[in-house]
């Protein structure tokens, strides 16, 4: 009896053969021809199976397809995937490292880029949104290592984030308020607390009238909104011409006439840009931000301003001139929450940007609470009522 490695096998060398794309249907057919005797429910079957190992993630495609699922990483054979509440091991799903070596290959030439020995390592989205990056040996010591981010076609409301328990009740007006203000404002957190996913339902309260221009390194945002316009930065080729980076980006946004300016991730010489762009009239932008506390976003953007040739003295004047409020979030072991929005103020002689909580999920109202409502009213807005100070909290 033919064994499913086999069969595989041998589908794959009547399309290599024969140069017919391997369509769904293609593969089904060729999959009745090897397995004449199976009903048509186990060829259907047999064939998915076949088709994901011929052009689609082969073992993986399970887990990509579950909807729970947002990582999932391969370790030379071992697999690991998180649906949210953390790393869990899915077990052994390939025979061996050149199983895995072919199908790291494969996902990386269907996002056109190279991967082999003389370029070992590959960052790509694949065509459904999903976020690819691959090391081979001898950078990968012990078997080839992948991983891979979903890409979640749903949408997620304030109410959604409520009902997940993404958000505390008394935190979505408070969030409603500041996108109204278009008050300018980073998410921050460590890698996988759920940056996007808040920064873009966030972006689903911009009004309609408003023009959104994101900017990404990959695009992962995907807001509801009428008017969205979006830039994805590009990797060198083969020969090593043609990176556009999202410096250039940035750049080429303000010619756009953006209501709203987003960076999807700031992670480089691109913040100079972003605070210049909101400096000069380009209120409500907003963007994401690698940092493990809220108080650690200022030491992080001076690192960034470094690498774009800004002074220290100079990025902490832009700082709090271009951007109002920080919405830091936090992976836990009972999911993805917001801990805290705050407001960035000048302190001290040298008027350095400081970041003042203004609600936290644990206490409510905090002591920038005063300086943000003051923020919200002179724009117009009505201040929530959480974010009316308790008694003994000071401004």
């Amino acid at each position: 009896m033919t064994t499913y490695g086999e069969l595989t096998t041998s589908v794959r060398q009547q399309f290599a053969v024969g140069g017919v794309e391997a369509t769904p249907a293609a593969v089904v057919h060729a999959v009745r021809r090897e397995t004449g005797s199976l009903g048509d429910h186990a060829v259907l079957r047999l064939a998915d199976r076949v088709h994901d190992e011929l052009v689609g993630a082969g073992p993986l495609a399970p887990f990509l397809a579950h909807p729970e699922v947002t990582d999932v990483l391969v370790n030379g054979k071992q697999v690991w995937v998180d649906r949210g509440a953390g790393l869990e091991r899915a077990g052994e799903m390939f025979r061996d490292y050149d199983e895995v070596r072919r199908l790291a290959q494969r996902l990386a030439a269907a996002c056109g880029r190279r991967l082999d020995d003389g370029q070992p390592y590959a960052d790509a989205r694949l065509p459904d949104g999903t976020r690819l990056h691959a090391v081979l040996p001898p950078v990968a010591t012990d078997g080839p290592y992948l991983s891979l981010r979903t890409f979640r076609q749903r949408p997620f409301t304030l109410d959604d984030l409520v009902e997940h328990g993404t958000l505390a009740q008394t935190a979505a007006p408070v969030l409603r308020a500041i996108v109204q203000a278009r008050l300018a404002y980073l998410v921050t957190g460590g890698t996988g607390s759920g940056k996007t996913t808040l920064l873009a339902t966030l972006l689903g309260l911009v009004p309609p009238t408003e023009r959104i221009v994101l900017v990404e390194d990959a695009a992962e945002l995907r807001p509801v909104h009428p008017h969205v316009v979006a830039l994805q930065a590009r990797t060198a080729n083969v020969e090593g011409a043609g990176a556009i980076g999202l410096t250039d980006l940035v750049r080429q946004a303000l010619r756009m006439r953006p209501d709203r300016l987003v960076v999807g991730e700031c992670r480089g010489a691109e913040i100079v840009d972003l605070l210049g762009a909101l400096n000069t009239g380009h209120d409500g932008g907003a963007g994401t931000l690698h940092a493990n506390t809220a108080g650690d976003v200022p030491a992080r953007l001076e690192a960034l301003g470094l690498l774009g040739g800004l002074p220290r003295a100079a990025l902490h004047a832009q700082v709090v001139a271009a951007l109002q409020v920080v919405l830091h979030v936090r992976r836990t072991a009972r999911g993805r929450s917001l801990e805290s929005v705050s407001v960035l103020l000048p302190a001290g002689e040298q008027r350095l940007a400081t970041v003042v909580p203004a609600w936290r999920r644990t206490r409510g109202a905090a002591p920038g609470a005063t300086a943000l409502a003051r923020l919200l009213a002179g724009r117009g807005v009505a201040v929530p009522a959480v974010l009316e100070p308790a008694p003994g909290v000071g401004a």
